[in-house]
């Protein structure tokens, strides 16, 4: 399995695990919340945020625009609420500028065409092809003319998709990263042996993208060898928005990155070691020993 260089990070078998924070649409539209989930990745010590990032006219289906729908503004059609919470250029310049002055990469995944041309006016470092995005082979083929490293997420999608999404990728730019995407999660349903699966069919960094409750199956995830991970962040879970509930307070967010660092040292080289800290044992508890 190769690695994948961005600045001076290094993704991929051996490195610490790369941890991206997404705050797709859960700052409701609200850039003062937004900067907020930057500020709680940043003291999480995440490595990245990401947004997500639609042209509402291009990507509502057409029988779903007109759908009247109650939202935090009140009843209103539901592209118009897509349209409400979807961010424009003076909002990512403000982003752009503060993760910059943060010290936190920042990227989001593209559901359009238009919406990959708009983003690269900022020259991310990643480009994220959504699970429900990876049989759009125009907007696969897109995104990969655009020389950018990719991650392919791979939820509710068969490994046949998967075979053929990679085959419009350049792999030596990509990361793939496991995923079910129930909402929320279930246990029984987040087979994380996938993540074994993938690195055993794919030359490419294998990470995990988490919609469960909770840190456990994350934390799992990474003695499993997940390369990088992916969590959705909130302020507050009660706030409004789909996305909310099977999001990390930054608390939690908090608590899974130390967790994590934990899990890095514990699980070691797979060399057997005789340490230092074990010799004193040694002489008090062993019988016998090697004669010196």
């Amino acid at each position: 399995m190769h690695s994948i260089k961005t600045g001076k990070t290094k993704i991929g078998k051996n490195f610490p695990t790369y941890i991206i924070a997404e705050i797709g649409i859960n700052h409701n539209g609200n850039l003062k919340t937004a900067l907020e989930l930057i500020d709680a990745a940043v003291s999480a010590g995440c490595n990245a945020v990401k947004f997500q990032k639609r042209t509402p006219d291009h990507c509502v289906p057409e029988d779903q625009k007109k759908i009247m729908r109650d939202t935090p503004w009140g009843r209103m059609t539901y592209l118009a609420y897509r349209e409400k919470v979807e961010f424009g250029f003076k909002e990512y310049v403000e982003i752009n500028s503060y993760c910059k002055k943060r010290g936190i990469t920042w990227f989001a995944s593209c559901w359009d065409k238009a919406s990959v041309d708009f983003m690269e006016q900022f020259n991310p470092i990643f480009y994220k092809i959504a699970s429900a995005s990876l049989t759009d082979d125009n907007l696969l083929k897109y995104i990969n003319k655009m020389n950018r490293l990719t991650i392919l997420s791979t939820g509710m999608s068969t490994i046949e998709e998967i075979k053929h999404a990679i085959t419009l990728l350049d792999q030596k730019r990509l990361l793939i990263s496991h995923t079910t995407s129930s909402y929320t999660d279930r246990p029984e349903e987040l087979n994380l042996r996938m993540i074994k699966t993938l690195q055993k069919m794919f030359d490419s960094p294998i990470g995990y993208s988490g919609h469960e409750e909770g840190l456990t199956p994350t934390i799992a995830a990474v003695t499993l060898g997940a390369s990088f991970l992916e969590r959705h962040i909130t302020l507050d879970r009660t706030m409004w928005g789909s996305d909310q509930r099977i999001s990390l307070e930054p608390a939690e967010l908090k608590r899974l990155v130390q967790k994590i660092h934990i899990i890095e040292k514990a699980l070691g080289d797979g060399v057997k070691h005789l340490y230092d800290s074990e010799k004193e044992t040694m002489l008090k508890l062993r019988k016998y020993r090697p004669a010196t």
